[in-house]
Protein backbone atom coordinates (compact mmCIF):
# COMPACT_ATOMS: atom_id res chain seq x y z
CA UNK A 1 0.00 0.00 0.00
CA UNK A 2 2.82 2.39 0.89
CA UNK A 3 4.55 1.55 -2.39
CA UNK A 4 1.47 2.56 -4.37
CA UNK A 5 1.16 5.80 -2.38
CA UNK A 6 4.77 6.71 -3.20
CA UNK A 7 4.15 6.08 -6.90
CA UNK A 8 1.03 8.30 -6.78
CA UNK A 9 2.89 11.18 -5.07
CA UNK A 10 5.81 10.97 -7.49
CA UNK A 11 3.39 10.98 -10.44
CA UNK A 12 1.68 14.15 -9.14
CA UNK A 13 5.02 15.87 -8.65
CA UNK A 14 6.08 14.89 -12.16
CA UNK A 15 2.85 16.26 -13.64
CA UNK A 16 3.32 19.50 -11.73
CA UNK A 17 6.84 20.00 -12.97
CA UNK A 18 5.88 19.12 -16.53
CA UNK A 19 3.06 21.68 -16.38
CA UNK A 20 5.44 24.41 -15.17
CA UNK A 21 8.19 23.61 -17.67
CA UNK A 22 8.95 26.34 -20.16
CA UNK A 23 8.44 25.50 -23.81
CA UNK A 24 10.86 26.58 -26.51
CA UNK A 25 9.40 29.04 -28.98
CA UNK A 26 11.13 28.99 -32.40
CA UNK A 27 11.95 32.48 -33.62
CA UNK A 28 13.91 33.99 -36.52
CA UNK A 29 16.04 37.10 -36.27
CA UNK A 30 13.79 38.95 -38.72
CA UNK A 31 10.82 38.26 -36.44
CA UNK A 32 12.70 39.68 -33.46
CA UNK A 33 13.61 42.80 -35.43
CA UNK A 34 10.01 43.35 -36.56
CA UNK A 35 8.75 43.01 -32.99
CA UNK A 36 11.39 45.40 -31.69
CA UNK A 37 10.53 48.05 -34.28
CA UNK A 38 6.86 47.64 -33.38
CA UNK A 39 6.97 47.58 -29.57
CA UNK A 40 10.35 48.54 -28.12
CA UNK A 41 10.13 51.15 -25.35
CA UNK A 42 13.30 52.98 -26.37
CA UNK A 43 11.87 53.60 -29.84
CA UNK A 44 8.59 54.82 -28.40
CA UNK A 45 10.46 57.14 -26.03
CA UNK A 46 12.48 58.59 -28.92
CA UNK A 47 9.26 59.14 -30.88
CA UNK A 48 7.73 61.04 -27.97
CA UNK A 49 10.90 63.11 -27.62
CA UNK A 50 10.55 64.06 -31.28
CA UNK A 51 6.89 64.94 -30.72
CA UNK A 52 7.93 67.21 -27.84
CA UNK A 53 10.60 68.92 -29.98
CA UNK A 54 8.10 69.37 -32.81
CA UNK A 55 5.62 70.91 -30.36
CA UNK A 56 8.32 73.37 -29.22
CA UNK A 57 8.91 74.32 -32.84
CA UNK A 58 5.21 74.83 -33.48
CA UNK A 59 5.04 77.19 -30.51
CA UNK A 60 7.37 79.52 -32.39
CA UNK A 61 4.59 80.09 -34.96
CA UNK A 62 3.62 82.91 -32.60
CA UNK A 63 6.39 84.94 -34.27
CA UNK A 64 4.18 85.19 -37.39
CA UNK A 65 0.62 84.46 -36.28
CA UNK A 66 -1.64 86.89 -34.38
CA UNK A 67 -2.73 86.63 -30.79
CA UNK A 68 -6.53 87.00 -30.52
CA UNK A 69 -8.45 87.31 -27.25
CA UNK A 70 -12.07 87.96 -26.27
CA UNK A 71 -13.40 89.14 -22.91
CA UNK A 72 -16.63 90.33 -21.26
CA UNK A 73 -16.41 92.60 -18.21
CA UNK A 74 -19.10 94.04 -15.96
CA UNK A 75 -18.69 96.86 -13.40
CA UNK A 76 -20.80 99.05 -11.12
CA UNK A 77 -19.29 102.37 -10.11
CA UNK A 78 -19.91 105.84 -8.66
CA UNK A 79 -16.40 106.99 -9.54
CA UNK A 80 -16.92 110.32 -11.37
CA UNK A 81 -14.45 109.62 -14.14
CA UNK A 82 -15.49 106.01 -14.63
CA UNK A 83 -19.19 106.82 -14.52
CA UNK A 84 -18.95 109.57 -17.14
CA UNK A 85 -16.65 107.51 -19.30
CA UNK A 86 -19.03 104.55 -19.15
CA UNK A 87 -21.87 106.75 -20.35
CA UNK A 88 -19.71 107.97 -23.20
CA UNK A 89 -18.88 104.40 -24.20
CA UNK A 90 -22.56 103.47 -24.02
CA UNK A 91 -23.43 106.58 -26.11
CA UNK A 92 -26.09 107.74 -23.63
CA UNK A 93 -24.60 111.11 -22.57
CA UNK A 94 -27.15 114.01 -22.49
CA UNK A 95 -26.84 117.72 -21.77
CA UNK A 96 -28.02 117.11 -18.20
CA UNK A 97 -24.99 114.92 -17.56
CA UNK A 98 -22.78 118.04 -17.75
CA UNK A 99 -24.33 119.40 -14.58
CA UNK A 100 -21.38 119.90 -12.20
CA UNK A 101 -23.30 118.32 -9.33
CA UNK A 102 -23.90 115.14 -11.38
CA UNK A 103 -20.32 115.14 -12.67
CA UNK A 104 -18.89 115.44 -9.17
CA UNK A 105 -21.31 113.06 -7.46
CA UNK A 106 -22.80 110.69 -10.04
CA UNK A 107 -25.31 107.98 -9.35
CA UNK A 108 -24.23 104.36 -9.56
CA UNK A 109 -23.98 103.13 -13.12
CA UNK A 110 -23.52 99.68 -14.61
CA UNK A 111 -21.28 99.06 -17.56
CA UNK A 112 -20.80 95.81 -19.48
CA UNK A 113 -18.01 95.65 -22.06
CA UNK A 114 -17.35 92.98 -24.66
CA UNK A 115 -13.86 93.31 -26.14
CA UNK A 116 -12.17 91.55 -29.07
CA UNK A 117 -8.43 92.20 -29.24
CA UNK A 118 -5.76 91.22 -31.76
CA UNK A 119 -1.99 91.59 -31.54
CA UNK A 120 0.12 90.94 -34.64
CA UNK A 121 3.93 90.69 -34.44
CA UNK A 122 5.62 92.53 -37.32
CA UNK A 123 9.34 92.62 -36.54
CA UNK A 124 10.67 90.34 -33.80
CA UNK A 125 14.27 89.49 -34.72
CA UNK A 126 15.09 87.44 -31.63
CA UNK A 127 11.89 85.45 -32.18
CA UNK A 128 12.97 84.59 -35.73
CA UNK A 129 16.26 83.17 -34.44
CA UNK A 130 14.51 81.28 -31.65
CA UNK A 131 12.27 79.67 -34.25
CA UNK A 132 15.31 78.66 -36.30
CA UNK A 133 16.95 77.16 -33.19
CA UNK A 134 13.80 75.18 -32.38
CA UNK A 135 13.73 73.80 -35.91
CA UNK A 136 17.35 72.64 -35.65
CA UNK A 137 16.56 70.96 -32.35
CA UNK A 138 13.56 69.20 -33.88
CA UNK A 139 15.62 67.91 -36.81
CA UNK A 140 18.36 66.76 -34.42
CA UNK A 141 15.81 64.85 -32.36
CA UNK A 142 14.49 63.14 -35.50
CA UNK A 143 18.02 62.02 -36.40
CA UNK A 144 18.60 60.77 -32.86
CA UNK A 145 15.42 58.71 -33.16
CA UNK A 146 16.76 57.25 -36.40
CA UNK A 147 20.05 56.38 -34.71
CA UNK A 148 18.16 54.73 -31.85
CA UNK A 149 16.56 52.44 -34.42
CA UNK A 150 19.99 51.63 -35.89
CA UNK A 151 21.32 50.85 -32.42
CA UNK A 152 18.40 48.56 -31.62
CA UNK A 153 18.99 46.72 -34.90
CA UNK A 154 22.57 46.17 -33.78
CA UNK A 155 21.34 45.05 -30.34
CA UNK A 156 18.99 42.55 -31.98
CA UNK A 157 21.92 41.12 -33.95
CA UNK A 158 24.00 40.80 -30.79
CA UNK A 159 21.18 39.36 -28.66
CA UNK A 160 20.23 36.81 -31.31
CA UNK A 161 23.86 35.74 -31.70
CA UNK A 162 24.12 35.36 -27.92
CA UNK A 163 21.07 33.11 -28.01
CA UNK A 164 22.62 31.05 -30.83
CA UNK A 165 25.89 30.78 -28.91
CA UNK A 166 24.09 29.71 -25.74
CA UNK A 167 22.32 26.91 -27.59
CA UNK A 168 25.60 25.80 -29.13
CA UNK A 169 27.06 25.64 -25.63
CA UNK A 170 24.16 23.45 -24.50
CA UNK A 171 24.59 21.23 -27.55
CA UNK A 172 28.33 20.78 -27.02
CA UNK A 173 27.97 20.09 -23.30
CA UNK A 174 25.14 17.60 -23.85
CA UNK A 175 27.41 15.70 -26.23
CA UNK A 176 30.24 15.95 -23.71
CA UNK A 177 27.95 14.64 -20.95
CA UNK A 178 26.86 11.74 -23.15
CA UNK A 179 30.48 10.85 -23.85
CA UNK A 180 31.40 11.23 -20.18
CA UNK A 181 28.57 8.92 -19.13
CA UNK A 182 29.65 6.35 -21.74
CA UNK A 183 33.21 6.51 -20.46
CA UNK A 184 31.96 6.16 -16.91
CA UNK A 185 30.17 2.98 -17.92
CA UNK A 186 33.39 1.65 -19.43
CA UNK A 187 35.31 2.68 -16.34
CA UNK A 188 32.83 0.95 -14.07
CA UNK A 189 33.09 -2.24 -16.14
CA UNK A 190 36.89 -2.12 -16.18
CA UNK A 191 36.97 -1.53 -12.42
CA UNK A 192 34.66 -4.49 -11.85
CA UNK A 193 37.06 -6.65 -13.89
CA UNK A 194 40.06 -5.31 -12.00
CA UNK A 195 41.59 -3.36 -14.88
CA UNK A 196 41.20 0.10 -13.27
CA UNK A 197 41.78 1.51 -9.84
CA UNK A 198 39.17 3.26 -7.75
CA UNK A 199 40.91 6.61 -8.27
CA UNK A 200 40.38 6.29 -12.03
CA UNK A 201 36.67 5.68 -11.55
CA UNK A 202 36.40 8.68 -9.21
CA UNK A 203 38.18 10.86 -11.77
CA UNK A 204 35.61 9.87 -14.39
CA UNK A 205 32.79 10.64 -11.94
CA UNK A 206 34.29 14.07 -11.22
CA UNK A 207 34.36 14.73 -14.96
CA UNK A 208 30.68 13.78 -15.26
CA UNK A 209 29.78 16.16 -12.41
CA UNK A 210 31.78 18.99 -13.97
CA UNK A 211 30.04 18.59 -17.32
CA UNK A 212 26.64 18.51 -15.65
CA UNK A 213 27.38 21.77 -13.84
CA UNK A 214 28.62 23.39 -17.04
CA UNK A 215 25.49 22.20 -18.85
CA UNK A 216 23.26 23.75 -16.21
CA UNK A 217 25.14 27.04 -16.56
CA UNK A 218 24.71 26.90 -20.34
CA UNK A 219 20.97 26.37 -19.96
CA UNK A 220 20.82 29.39 -17.65
CA UNK A 221 22.58 31.41 -20.36
CA UNK A 222 19.86 30.34 -22.80
CA UNK A 223 17.23 31.70 -20.43
CA UNK A 224 19.19 34.93 -19.90
CA UNK A 225 19.50 35.47 -23.66
CA UNK A 226 15.79 34.72 -24.12
CA UNK A 227 14.88 37.21 -21.39
CA UNK A 228 16.93 39.93 -23.04
CA UNK A 229 15.25 39.30 -26.39
CA UNK A 230 11.87 39.47 -24.65
CA UNK A 231 12.93 42.77 -23.08
CA UNK A 232 13.89 44.19 -26.46
CA UNK A 233 10.55 43.07 -27.95
CA UNK A 234 8.63 44.29 -24.87
CA UNK A 235 6.95 40.92 -24.37
CA UNK A 236 6.59 38.41 -21.55
CA UNK A 237 9.97 37.24 -20.24
CA UNK A 238 8.67 33.81 -19.20
CA UNK A 239 9.60 32.37 -22.61
CA UNK A 240 12.59 30.40 -23.88
CA UNK A 241 13.30 31.15 -27.52
CA UNK A 242 14.81 28.71 -29.99
CA UNK A 243 16.76 30.36 -32.83
CA UNK A 244 15.80 29.07 -36.26
CA UNK A 245 18.82 30.73 -37.93
CA UNK A 246 22.08 28.81 -37.63
CA UNK A 247 25.20 30.26 -36.03
CA UNK A 248 27.55 30.50 -38.98
CA UNK A 249 30.39 32.82 -39.86
CA UNK A 250 29.16 35.55 -42.20
CA UNK A 251 31.98 36.25 -44.59
CA UNK A 252 33.02 39.89 -44.63
CA UNK A 253 33.58 40.73 -48.29
CA UNK A 254 33.08 44.49 -48.58
CA UNK A 255 35.57 47.00 -47.24
CA UNK A 256 34.01 49.78 -45.22
CA UNK A 257 35.10 53.40 -45.20
CA UNK A 258 38.33 54.14 -43.34
CA UNK A 259 36.85 57.32 -41.86
CA UNK A 260 33.68 57.95 -39.91
CA UNK A 261 31.03 59.63 -42.06
CA UNK A 262 29.86 62.96 -40.67
CA UNK A 263 26.52 62.20 -42.30
CA UNK A 264 25.87 59.42 -39.79
CA UNK A 265 22.58 60.21 -38.12
CA UNK A 266 23.88 60.67 -34.57
CA UNK A 267 26.84 62.80 -35.69
CA UNK A 268 24.58 64.88 -37.90
CA UNK A 269 22.23 65.28 -34.93
CA UNK A 270 25.06 66.64 -32.78
CA UNK A 271 25.97 69.06 -35.55
CA UNK A 272 22.37 70.30 -35.70
CA UNK A 273 22.27 70.60 -31.92
CA UNK A 274 25.40 72.74 -32.06
CA UNK A 275 23.73 74.87 -34.74
CA UNK A 276 20.74 75.26 -32.44
CA UNK A 277 22.98 76.54 -29.64
CA UNK A 278 24.62 78.97 -32.06
CA UNK A 279 21.25 80.27 -33.25
CA UNK A 280 20.01 80.63 -29.67
CA UNK A 281 23.11 82.68 -28.90
CA UNK A 282 22.27 84.98 -31.81
CA UNK A 283 18.68 85.21 -30.58
CA UNK A 284 19.85 86.31 -27.13
CA UNK A 285 21.98 89.02 -28.74
CA UNK A 286 19.01 90.21 -30.81
CA UNK A 287 16.98 90.94 -27.68
CA UNK A 288 18.83 94.27 -27.61
CA UNK A 289 16.92 95.35 -30.76
CA UNK A 290 13.45 96.97 -30.70
CA UNK A 291 10.24 95.11 -31.54
CA UNK A 292 7.46 96.29 -33.82
CA UNK A 293 3.93 94.98 -33.24
CA UNK A 294 0.50 95.93 -34.57
CA UNK A 295 -2.59 95.85 -32.41
CA UNK A 296 -6.31 96.41 -32.71
CA UNK A 297 -9.51 95.97 -30.75
CA UNK A 298 -13.27 96.22 -31.16
CA UNK A 299 -15.36 96.98 -28.08
CA UNK A 300 -19.09 96.74 -27.38
CA UNK A 301 -20.78 98.49 -24.39
CA UNK A 302 -24.16 98.41 -22.67
CA UNK A 303 -25.68 98.82 -19.23
CA UNK A 304 -27.14 95.30 -19.45
CA UNK A 305 -25.21 92.05 -19.51
CA UNK A 306 -24.56 90.51 -22.92
CA UNK A 307 -26.06 93.50 -24.75
CA UNK A 308 -24.25 95.74 -27.21
CA UNK A 309 -26.03 98.99 -28.04
CA UNK A 310 -22.77 100.93 -28.55
CA UNK A 311 -19.34 100.05 -29.89
CA UNK A 312 -16.05 101.30 -31.30
CA UNK A 313 -12.72 100.15 -32.59
CA UNK A 314 -9.07 100.94 -32.08
CA UNK A 315 -5.97 99.99 -34.05
CA UNK A 316 -2.35 101.05 -34.24
CA UNK A 317 1.28 99.96 -34.03
CA UNK A 318 3.80 99.86 -31.24
CA UNK A 319 7.59 100.13 -31.40
CA UNK A 320 9.06 99.01 -28.10
CA UNK A 321 12.66 98.89 -27.01
CA UNK A 322 13.76 97.46 -23.69
CA UNK A 323 16.94 99.50 -23.42
CA UNK A 324 18.30 98.13 -20.13
CA UNK A 325 17.15 95.18 -18.10
CA UNK A 326 19.87 95.32 -15.51
CA UNK A 327 22.61 92.84 -16.44
CA UNK A 328 20.16 89.99 -17.09
CA UNK A 329 20.39 90.05 -20.88
CA UNK A 330 24.19 90.37 -20.83
CA UNK A 331 24.48 87.33 -18.56
CA UNK A 332 22.00 85.34 -20.65
CA UNK A 333 23.93 86.07 -23.84
CA UNK A 334 27.20 85.05 -22.17
CA UNK A 335 25.64 81.79 -20.98
CA UNK A 336 24.27 80.92 -24.42
CA UNK A 337 27.67 81.63 -25.97
CA UNK A 338 29.34 79.30 -23.46
CA UNK A 339 26.77 76.59 -24.28
CA UNK A 340 27.47 77.06 -27.99
CA UNK A 341 31.24 76.73 -27.50
CA UNK A 342 30.68 73.64 -25.34
CA UNK A 343 28.52 72.03 -28.03
CA UNK A 344 31.25 72.56 -30.64
CA UNK A 345 33.84 70.88 -28.42
CA UNK A 346 31.45 68.00 -27.69
CA UNK A 347 30.82 67.53 -31.41
CA UNK A 348 34.54 67.38 -32.21
CA UNK A 349 35.15 65.01 -29.29
CA UNK A 350 32.30 62.72 -30.38
CA UNK A 351 33.57 62.51 -33.96
CA UNK A 352 37.10 61.73 -32.72
CA UNK A 353 35.80 59.09 -30.31
CA UNK A 354 33.67 57.50 -33.04
CA UNK A 355 36.71 57.29 -35.32
CA UNK A 356 38.68 55.66 -32.53
CA UNK A 357 35.88 53.12 -32.01
CA UNK A 358 35.84 52.33 -35.73
CA UNK A 359 39.59 51.74 -35.81
CA UNK A 360 39.28 49.50 -32.77
CA UNK A 361 36.36 47.59 -34.32
CA UNK A 362 38.28 47.00 -37.56
CA UNK A 363 41.23 45.58 -35.63
CA UNK A 364 38.83 43.44 -33.61
CA UNK A 365 37.33 42.14 -36.86
CA UNK A 366 40.71 41.24 -38.32
CA UNK A 367 41.76 39.50 -35.09
CA UNK A 368 38.52 37.52 -34.97
CA UNK A 369 38.98 36.48 -38.60
CA UNK A 370 42.45 35.14 -37.86
CA UNK A 371 41.26 33.34 -34.71
CA UNK A 372 38.40 31.80 -36.67
CA UNK A 373 40.76 29.92 -38.95
CA UNK A 374 43.02 28.88 -36.08
CA UNK A 375 40.16 27.69 -33.85
CA UNK A 376 38.77 25.55 -36.69
CA UNK A 377 42.12 23.80 -37.11
CA UNK A 378 42.40 23.30 -33.34
CA UNK A 379 38.87 21.85 -33.24
CA UNK A 380 39.64 19.35 -35.99
CA UNK A 381 42.86 18.30 -34.28
CA UNK A 382 41.23 17.81 -30.86
CA UNK A 383 38.39 15.81 -32.41
CA UNK A 384 40.80 13.43 -34.10
CA UNK A 385 42.86 13.12 -30.92
CA UNK A 386 39.75 12.26 -28.89
CA UNK A 387 38.69 9.64 -31.44
CA UNK A 388 42.08 7.91 -31.24
CA UNK A 389 42.26 8.01 -27.43
CA UNK A 390 38.69 6.73 -27.09
CA UNK A 391 39.45 3.72 -29.29
CA UNK A 392 42.64 2.99 -27.35
CA UNK A 393 40.81 3.38 -24.01
CA UNK A 394 38.18 0.85 -25.07
CA UNK A 395 41.02 -1.56 -25.83
CA UNK A 396 42.67 -0.86 -22.47
CA UNK A 397 45.67 0.86 -24.09
CA UNK A 398 45.05 4.42 -22.82
CA UNK A 399 45.10 5.95 -19.37
CA UNK A 400 41.90 7.33 -17.93
CA UNK A 401 43.48 10.72 -17.24
CA UNK A 402 44.61 11.05 -20.85
CA UNK A 403 41.10 10.27 -22.11
CA UNK A 404 39.55 12.79 -19.72
CA UNK A 405 41.99 15.45 -20.86
CA UNK A 406 41.10 14.75 -24.51
CA UNK A 407 37.38 14.98 -23.76
CA UNK A 408 37.85 18.24 -21.88
CA UNK A 409 40.04 19.67 -24.63
CA UNK A 410 37.58 18.72 -27.38
CA UNK A 411 34.63 20.31 -25.58
CA UNK A 412 36.74 23.37 -24.88
CA UNK A 413 37.79 23.70 -28.53
CA UNK A 414 34.18 23.35 -29.67
CA UNK A 415 33.09 26.13 -27.34
CA UNK A 416 36.04 28.28 -28.41
CA UNK A 417 35.18 27.76 -32.07
CA UNK A 418 31.57 28.84 -31.63
CA UNK A 419 32.69 31.72 -29.42
CA UNK A 420 35.03 32.85 -32.19
CA UNK A 421 32.20 32.73 -34.72
CA UNK A 422 30.17 34.91 -32.37
CA UNK A 423 33.03 37.38 -31.95
CA UNK A 424 33.61 37.53 -35.71
CA UNK A 425 29.95 38.15 -36.53
CA UNK A 426 29.67 40.64 -33.67
CA UNK A 427 32.73 42.57 -34.84
CA UNK A 428 31.34 42.68 -38.36
CA UNK A 429 27.95 43.93 -37.13
CA UNK A 430 29.68 46.55 -34.97
CA UNK A 431 31.75 47.84 -37.89
CA UNK A 432 28.61 48.11 -40.00
CA UNK A 433 26.85 49.93 -37.17
CA UNK A 434 29.68 52.46 -36.83
CA UNK A 435 29.85 53.13 -40.58
CA UNK A 436 26.09 53.17 -41.25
Amino acid sequence: MKHRLYIFVITLIGLQFSGNAQTEVPIAKSEVLDAVVESNHSLKISEEQFNAARADFRQTNAVFLPNITASHTGISTTNPLMAFGSKLNQEIVTAADFNPDLLNDPQQIQNFATKFEIQQPLINVDGFYQRKAAKSKMEATALQSERTKDYLTFEVDKAYMQLQLAYKGVEVLEQALEAALANKQLADNSYAQGYLQKSDVLAVEVRVTEVRNQLQTAKSQVQNASNYISFLMNTSQDVVYLPTDALEAEMFTEENALMISKERSDIKAMELASNAYETQYKADKMTFLPRLNAFGSYELYDDQIFHADAGGYLFGASLSWNILEGTKRFGKAQKSRAEFETSKLQYEQYVSQSQMELNKAKRMLNDAKNRLQLSKLALDQSEESLRIRTNRFEEGLEKTTDLLMSETLYAQKQLEYYQTIFEYNYAQAYVQFLTK
